[in-house]
């Protein structure tokens, strides 16, 4: 009988969820807290299950011997140390749905706090006070609510905001125009948000994309008296640019459930009158905490019992028969999906995902997943091959698969396009001998180049001169080049380098190579591998 370690607080109901199953439960809800007495008992159990407390680091995952699984009651997983956990084979899972309803609620009671400044009028009232003039508030039936992040969470905010009859902007690269129409919102670039909305909600992960997106000069585009809500995550708010446009009254108000350090113990916007905080509670309900819960020891019995694969965030949902075949196309499918989701910049309206060859003969599932995860990553910090599909339908995005018998010079090969507004863009790759994935084409431009963890893109004109060029003010920005990668349409015509480097380049390095004659286009690009 598996035997699972519950240290973190879960429901009564979840416990008896692993007996149910035949598993075999130790409940000890506070021993996550300790460091010692964790990596002390680690070692007996094959699954874990947890919340935020239990801190799953490099030592207990050295000291977790038997380990195969770990559950975590809600989406967030900082606290776990996801590659270690893969390198030793534990699966780790999350339920990334469970709290959206709870989390959009949360965001819908601020806005209407905000509007009517009821904690405010509430502490006034409680100190003896009748200063029913001084709270003079909004109606927000007629007003415009701007939704940045319009996923899972952001939809039902816009549900509820249209119950309450408010018009709704919806700003996020994902939403197809078909499912803005569809969930009754108007789509529009961030500017046109910013300008328009009395009210701002913010619901969209903390990515290097999406961290400070509303920075200083985008409040300062904003409309005059907005009032801005932040229920998702700290750092996607300047938080000293929001004080000085709520201290000058461009900002008429702010109600914050996040912040950039938590616990939030002391932060300047505390001390602003017009300022709503709690302590991060938008998932702090009965009903969503016992989902959560629920659905974990459901989750991690399964797989104890019977090998089945759910919510997984380190690895697809295929049988033990399939891994060996499958994994290395896995792989090489994400890293075709993370190509060109790091190079795209407009609204993906949809995906092609073409199988030639021996792999079309395979469960193509986990690889579409795959792909749509790298796709989705760049903009969605917690996508995994799990959520990525339900996501990409979420927000309109169609997905086409073709399977196909061999036609070219490879026995197997995929191809990712990316259909956006504007164009469509393919990369295609696939795996040598020795099992590593490798870009074959791009932009219908052949060329052979190994995908590595730290890559530079370059498009440009194929003019003499160029490679020099690049090749010294790479060395002068002490960039080492581990490969350097070549294609052309033609003589003259459009070229593109694919530069394997040994580590990330900053932006005034990007900037540089960006500036240099004859170059179009310049990015780098991060793999996970």
């Amino acid at each position: 009988m598996p035997k699972v370690l519950v240290s973190d607080k879960l429901s009564p109901t979840a416990v008896q969820v692993f007996k149910d199953n035949g598993v075999e439960v130790d409940y000890q809800p506070d021993l996550g807290k300790d460091k010692d007495k964790l990596l002390e008992v680690i070692g007996q159990y094959d699954g874990l299950a947890i919340r935020s407390a239990t801190k799953v680091t490099e030592k207990v995952i050295a000291a977790a011997t038997n380990l195969k699984v770990i559950g975590r009651a809600g989406i967030g997983v900082d606290n776990v140390d996801i590659p270690l956990a893969t390198k030793k084979g534990i699966i780790v899972m999350n339920t990334p749905f469970g709290n959206s309803i709870t989390t959009a609620e949360h965001a819908i009671s601020m806005m209407l706090s905000l509007a009517r400044q009821i904690p405010e009028a509430d502490a006034s009232t409680r100190a003896g006070k009748w200063e029913k003039n001084r709270f003079m508030g909004v109606e927000v039936t007629n007003k415009t609510l701007g939704i940045i992040g319009c996923g899972n969470i952001g939809t039902i905010v816009a549900d509820r905001a249209q119950g309450l009859k408010m018009r709704v902007l919806a700003f996020d690269p994902f939403l197809t125009a078909d499912r803005a129409v569809e969930i009754g919102v108007e789509k529009v670039e961030l500017d046109d948000l910013l300008a328009r909305a009395d009210f701002i909600t913010l619901h969209t992960p903390l990515t290097d994309q999406t961290r400070n997106v509303l920075s200083a000069e985008a409040i300062g585009k904003a409309k005059k008296g907005v009032r801005i809500i932040n229920c998702a995550r700290g750092g996607l708010v300047d938080e000293a640019a929001l004080a000085e446009a709520l201290k000058s009254g461009h900002v008429a108000g702010a109600a914050l459930d996040v912040f950039l350090e938590e616990p939030a113990t002391a932060n300047p916007l505390f001390d602003l009158p017009n300022v709503i905080c709690t302590p991060h509670l938008g998932a702090s309900t009965s009903e969503a905490q016992e989902n959560v819960a629920v659905q974990v020891a459901e989750q991690i019995s399964a797989y104890l019992m019977t090998g089945e694969i759910t919510n997984a965030l380190n690895f697809p949902s295929i049988s033990a028969e399939e891994a060996p075949r499958i994994t290395p196309f896995v792989k090489l499918a994400e890293a075709l999906g993370s190509f060109a989701g790091q190079l795209t910049e407009t609204s993906i309206t949809g995906v092609r995902i073409e199988f030639e060859g021996d792999v079309a003969d395979l469960n193509t599932r986990p690889m579409v997943a795959a792909a749509l995860t790298g796709a989705l990553k760049p903009l969605l910090a917690d996508v995994n091959m799990v959520s990525a599909p339900q996501i990409a339908k979420d927000r309109g995005m169609q997905v086409e698969t073709i399977t196909r018998e061999q036609q070219g010079a490879y026995d197997s090969y995929i191809r990712f396009t990316v259909i956006t507004e504007r164009q469509e863009r393919s990369v295609a790759g696939t795996l040598f001998a020795s099992g590593k994935p490798r870009i074959i084409q791009v932009k219908g431009i052949n060329m052979e180049a190994e995908v590595t963890p730290y890559m530079l893109y370059v498009t440009n004109l194929d003019k003499p001169g160029h490679i020099g060029r690049l090749g010294t003010l790479l060395g002068e920005l002490g960039i080492n080049i581990a490969n350097f990668n070549l294609g052309r349409t033609e003589q003259g015509g459009d070229a593109i380098a694919l530069v394997s480097i040994d580590g990330t380049l900053t932006d005034d390095q990007l900037s540089r190579i960006s500036a240099l004659e004859d170059v179009k286009q310049a990015k780098a690009l991060k793999f996970n591998l």
